[in-house]
């Protein structure tokens, strides 16, 4: 009897061991707010920070990091006041990653939204507002940095584009919910590219910094595609 106590814990020291060394093995990782550069109508104050939730909840149902929470992150992020997103000022990175307890900090920022665009974003367009085309379909396109808190550098960057309408679309896996109140475009046209772009965001950050294999080769063949196309769509004398 005493063999079997003593075996049983040994083996439940052993699970604590590896339990304790795989929740280690998780990245820390937190969200900021995203930032907007374009003229989106569905943009308003607070959004921001209910894309960066739904980031976050879709980081924590992967089970890939250890996610820092929004309550433990804005208060710091508001006080070191990061002026410029995608690019961490000497120091800043560190005292954040040591009063918040996140490895790396996920920046992103709305860099393109058009609406009624058709096929390779026909019609007019200025300023992400364009005439002509299926007024069902929207482009949307996110630059997603990711920053080492203890260097402050920028470990990870990738342009995530999502384009919703017409047939043959699909969201991807979407595993939590829009948070705050993002929730009232769930079924518009700008939430389901919204909702693309959250699971491609996550899916890439799954890739390139926990599973690190071979499901890389996907996304930079994405990445060379965009990079194709928007060569492609400049004109040069």
């Amino acid at each position: 009897m005493k063999l079997s106590i003593r075996t049983a814990a040994l083996a439940l020291g052993v699970l604590l061991m590896t339990a304790a060394f795989a929740a280690a093995a998780k990245p820390s990782i937190g969200v900021a707010e995203f930032r907007n550069k374009t003229h989106a109508g569905w943009w308003y104050t607070g959004v921001g920070w209910d894309l960066a939730d739904t980031v976050t909840n879709e980081l924590a149902a992967l089970g890939s990091f250890t996610v820092v929470e929004r309550a433990n992150l804005e208060p710091v992020l508001r006080e070191q006041d990061l002026a410029d997103y995608g690019r961490v000022a000497q120091g800043t990175g560190a005292k954040i990653g040591k009063l918040t307890g996140a490895e790396y900090l996920v920046l992103g920022s709305l860099s393109a939204y058009e609406e009624n665009v058709k096929g390779g974003r026909g019609g007019i367009g200025y300023k992400g507002i364009r005439l002509g085309g299926k007024k069902d379909e929207v482009y949307l396109a996110v630059d997603l940095r990711v920053v080492n808190t203890t260097t402050g550098e920028v470990a990870f960057t990738r342009t995530v584009e999502a384009r919703t309408g017409g047939k043959g679309f699909k969201v991807g896996v979407f595993r939590s919910g829009f948070s705050g109140n993002l929730g009232k475009e769930s079924k518009t046209p700008a939430g389901k590219a919204i909702r693309a772009v959250v699971a491609e965001i996550t899916d890439y950050l799954d890739c390139a910094m926990v599973r690190k294999d071979s499901c890389m080769a996907a996304f930079d063949a994405k990445e060379q595609k965009r990079k194709d196309s928007l060569k492609d769509s400049i004109k040069l004398d």
